[in-house]
């Protein structure tokens, strides 16, 4: 759960590489070291975001930033988990990533059918600096592609639709029933790890 958890929270800051006030969907292929791959559909709208995994199970997790909450959609068993969401380090959809030192371009590419720029990031989390590589497409000013410069991982938007989502895939649906969050070992609080 806690993989999940990080995992879309990583995926939202990874949409700050472009002004995002618009709407869309995407599938989305997330890669990590060793291989493993995540792939998925992404919705989103501003301070809304949803990802369907199909590698995980059938599950949904809905990110309602206007609602200080994440929901854990289990679509087979027709249950959601509820988790409040710490927004003292709220990821936000800007022109820069959270901490950005430095954007410098590197190249021109064609990813995923779009003509993209390419381009090193230099920013700072915590007290140590990140690099990462971003394509922004040029024809639809969206970051399609996001990597490590060290090849841990790559995260990819394919088939992009810009337009308006309906409001019904930002909620929990309908007849689904609340469950407990699980208990950590040892008494952990689940959502102030770090």
């Amino acid at each position: 759960m806690l993989k999940i958890f990080l995992m879309v929270l990583s995926m939202i800051f990874l949409l700050q590489g472009a002004a995002l006030a618009t709407e869309f969907s995407a599938d989305t292929l997330m890669t990590y070291e060793g291989g493993q791959k995540i792939t998925g559909k992404i919705y989103f709208k501003p301070d809304m975001f949803r990802m369907d995994m199909k590698d995980m199970e059938d599950m949904t997790v809905i990110t309602r930033i206007d609602k200080k909450v994440m929901w854990n959609i289990m679509r087979g068993e027709k249950m959601y988990m509820e988790m409040p969401l710490d927004l003292s380090n709220k990821p936000r959809v800007q022109e820069k990533f959270e901490g950005e030192l430095e954007r410098k371009e590197v190249g021109k590419e064609t990813v995923n059918g779009h003509p993209a720029t390419k381009y090193l990031i230099t920013y700072k989390v915590d007290n140590r600096k990140e690099q990462v590589y971003q394509w922004i497409a040029t024809d639809i000013k969206f970051p399609v592609k996001t990597a490590a410069v060290d090849g841990s991982w790559t995260q990819e938007f394919k088939n992009i639709k810009l337009g308006p989502q309906q409001q019904s895939l930002f909620e929990v649906p309908a007849g689904y029933q609340k469950m407990q969050m699980p208990k950590m070992p040892g008494g952990m609080d689940f959502m102030h790890m770090r």
